[in-house]
């Protein structure tokens, strides 16, 4: 071989190193939970800790809702072990929560009595800390109440509520905070009395769930589920009541993110809850799935830009439904899981044509199951078991647990499983990634 040739295949070498290090630098980049806000400050490779937002049970343990943490690291010794727990004030129906943009802090909201408790997982991400508490949430944004969680916005947090405190049904409101935890707004969801200028306001019923963004469309989402006077009901007694079962969420708000103005209401009937937007460049679309109704719903913007939703897939033929209650959007947008509270079992669905999605596989994963949280990579997913402490199955069936799995594409493969009951924290609910390693604020490239 002659010089001119080693030198070319020197050259080539040196290039292919140089794309491989970019690549593995754009995939460290890009690291964290699927679901998580663009504005958020990423997580530095895998993930180290779970943060778990737990329910406390009376009688057990010290009974008080807690943030439980759980060290994922692959190689350390406590992997898959409780390594930190931090308890609240009483039980409080502990719900979801987020950090803001910096990650420093982490929201975790509670239901039933409206707080909002406040942690410093920066200063050691393994054992956070309770720094605040918001306990005049009712007074201080005109009425809302039944936070839902906290989503990261540019030096803010956006937190969706459930309820308000004058009838405390289903008509509600998204409410901002700064990242010190100072008011700033309150914005009532359309109803059809006051329309706030939204079209198709004759469908506005004014509830509230969940809230997400695609910055570069301008968009902000909602979609809705119930009031304080259900969650708080047995669900046997609730769903026995015809009149109680007639007060949940059908519709979703399309809103101009950056007037925080409604601009247009949806039909879609069922309690549709979670909300996960497609992560690619040219993907302007987002899913949903419905509670009462068991189908994969798709807000979509069609050929002249125009927002639009429709029903996409069943969720199972049971009879009955099987109350989908969490998605999970891979990073890529090809795969959807959907956790099913009914019957226990994650359904996954090849969602590359979203339009048309189709079940490629289901995992028993428990006698009730509720959250899932997807690793970046696609790699490791984690499921928790409590919906709401007034709606957990009864007796045998009352599992609460974490558990983490593998995917390989094809199939769900246990890593480990944590009983809440048996370590007496409760009834696990959302889950929430945590490293010691995070990168840059992202708010510069997330407003792009």
């Amino acid at each position: 071989m002659n010089t001119s040739h080693k030198c070319q295949l020197h050259i080539i070498k040196i290039l292919l190193a140089l794309v491989g290090a970019a690549l593995a630098l754009t995939q460290v980049v890009r690291a964290d939970e699927t679901c998580s806000s663009p504005y958020l400050a990423r997580i530095d490779g895998q993930e180290e800790f779970v943060y778990v937002w737990s329910l406390g049970v009376e009688g057990l343990g010290d009974g008080a809702d807690k943030l439980v943490t759980v060290d994922v690291k692959p190689d350390s010794p406590n992997y898959g072990k409780v390594i930190s727990s931090v308890p609240v004030d009483g039980r409080n129906e502990a719900h979801h929560a987020g950090f803001t943009d910096d990650r420093r802090q982490l929201w975790c909201a509670a239901l039933e009595t409206s707080r909002v408790f406040i942690f410093d997982v920066h200063t050691d991400p393994a054992k956070p800390k309770l720094t605040k508490t918001i306990d005049n949430f009712a007074e201080t944004t005109g009425g809302a109440i039944g936070p839902h969680g906290a989503y990261a916005l540019p030096g803010r947090v956006l937190i969706p509520c459930l309820s308000n405190a004058t009838d405390k049904g289903g008509r509600t409101a998204l409410v901002e905070y700064s990242n010190d935890g100072n008011y700033i707004a309150t914005h009532w969801l359309p109803t059809k009395d006051v329309a706030r200028g939204a079209a198709n306001a004759e469908l506005a019923d004014g509830y509230g769930y969940d809230a997400r963004v695609l910055p570069r469309k301008n968009a902000l989402l909602t979609s809705s589920f119930t009031g304080w006077n259900n969650y708080t009901m047995d669900f046997g007694k609730m769903t026995a009541d015809p009149e109680a079962m007639k007060h949940f969420g059908n519709t979703m708000v399309m809103w101009d993110f950056h007037t925080r103005q409604p601009k247009k209401v949806f039909g879609v009937p069922g309690a549709p809850l979670e909300i996960r937007w497609a992560w690619g460049d040219k993907h302007n679309y987002a899913f949903t799935a419905t509670a009462l109704g068991s189908k994969l719903w798709l807000v979509y913007a069609d050929d002249r830009g125009e927002w639009q939703a429709k029903e996409v897939a069943p969720v199972s033929n049971v009879k009955g439904g099987v109350l989908p209650v969490d998605i999970s959007l891979s990073a890529d947008d090809k795969t959807l899981f959907v956790s099913c509270f009914g019957d226990g079992k994650c359904r996954v669905f090849d969602v590359s044509d979203p339009h048309h999605p189709k079940q490629i596989y289901e995992k028993q994963i428990g006698k009730q199951v509720n959250m899932v949280s997807q690793s970046w990579d696609g790699k490791r997913l984690y499921f928790t078991s409590s919906l709401l402490a007034h709606w957990d199955k009864q007796g045998a069936d009352n599992e609460q647990f974490l558990r983490a799995y593998a995917w390989d594409g094809k199939e769900l493969k246990p890593r480990f499983d944590l009983d809440f009951t048996a370590l007496k924290l409760g009834r696990p609910h959302h889950m929430l990634f945590g490293s010691t390693k995070i990168g840059p604020n992202r708010t510069t490239l997330a407003a792009k």
